[in-house]
């Protein structure tokens, strides 16, 4: 009798690999131009180079790491420039997304935007910058969902996965004490179903933390 073929545990292994630098990296927890080793990937997972081999290199297409010809692998240390045009992007992508979320916008979702920028208040105390990072996007992904947008939603969380170590500097920067102002503008703006007031605010939230690291 013949047994059926094991199953390649590799795939998984890269996916676990990936999704979990993936999270450090989006959150803040690597800071800009930290070197990673393969091997010590490997070893925070628990699996091999190859695995660890592959989710470098799909992270690295994706901008959230950088190799060099000599096999050095960091987090990027992104210039104002740059800053500058994933900025822009931030604008242009998450304007749109939250345009398109508003029609969709019940009184459950605002309630739940309210619920999460209560926690970002706590993260702020405690000074938790990862936590802060978290707590945050999640606000944003929770109002963009309702875009039904999934192409553009992956976009944004492209544009975020390159920011997150610069996010983690930005919020040294900032020296945060109360929640950001800019998410009570948007909640204000979607319990009025006033799409101008949530474009603006969305905007303005996206790229005024940012325009500090360019200046």
């Amino acid at each position: 009798m013949l047994l059926p073929p094991r199953p390649d545990p590799s795939p998984s292994a890269h996916d676990r690999v990936y999704r979990g630098l993936r999270s450090r990296i989006m959150h803040g927890e690597i800071a800009p131009g930290q070197a990673l080793t393969l091997r010590g990937i490997g070893t925070e997972f628990g699996v091999s180079m190859t695995p660890a081999r592959e989710a470098v290199r799909r992270l690295s297409a994706e901008g959230a790491l950088t190799m060099s010809s000599s096999g050095r692998v960091s987090t990027p240390e992104l210039n104002s420039e740059r800053i500058e045009e994933l900025a822009a992007l931030r604008a242009l992508i998450e304007v749109e997304l939250a345009s398109r979320a508003l029609p969709r916008a019940h009184i459950a979702l605002i309630d739940r935007l309210q619920s999460i920028n209560a926690r970002v208040a706590e993260d702020i105390a405690r000074q938790d910058a990862v936590a802060y990072i978290r707590r945050n996007l999640e606000f944003h992904r929770t109002l963009y969902l309702r875009a039904q947008a999934p192409a553009m939603l992956a976009m944004a969380e492209t544009v975020w996965l390159q920011l997150g170590p610069t996010m983690r500097a930005l919020y040294g920067r900032l020296r945060r004490k109360d929640p950001p102002h800019y998410h009570r503008l948007i909640i204000a703006a979607l319990k009025a179903g006033d799409e101008p007031s949530l474009r603006l605010a969305v905007r303005s939230d996206v790229t005024q933390g940012l325009k500090m690291l360019i200046g």
